[in-house]
């Protein structure tokens, strides 16, 4: 389920966070189900338990799982819905940033175009999973 790409300009904690949101988003991983542990996680990776338990605890802040003391991690009920509700408020920032833009000058072609890049970028790395 999860894949490390250790040449990545991107911190390892983010690719594991980008990829907890992948799997809750995708259904990989169902509401209430148990996340695996840091120990077992970190060995299947070949990667350092803190950098799991920094990943674990950015997921936990965002209230996409919460911890049972003694029993693990699990995914919280309504972690899709946190996810949507970020999701709307990136495209807030992302409007803003358009009419920013827009203020500036910058013709809209290519302000679709790069957005057309990051998309065309996500789909070989979904691709990749």
């Amino acid at each position: 389920m999860f894949t490390i790409d250790k040449l990545s300009r991107v911190p390892i904690y983010e690719q594991l966070i980008s990829q907890f949101e992948y799997g809750i988003l995708s259904g990989e991983i169902a509401p209430d189900g148990k996340l695996p542990s840091v120990r077992e996680l970190s060995q299947q990776l070949c990667i350092n338990p803190n950098t799991l338990q920094r990943a674990y605890a950015e997921i936990e802040r965002r209230g996409l799982c919460h911890s049972v003391p003694g029993s693990g991690r699990y995914l919280a009920k309504d972690a899709l819905m946190s996810i949507r509700a970020g999701a709307d408020r990136e495209l807030q920032k992302l409007s803003a940033l358009a009419e920013a833009l827009k203020l500036r000058g910058v013709p809209q072609e290519t302000v679709l175009a790069a957005v057309r890049a990051v998309y065309a970028s996500q789909k070989g790395k979904e691709s990749e999973r």
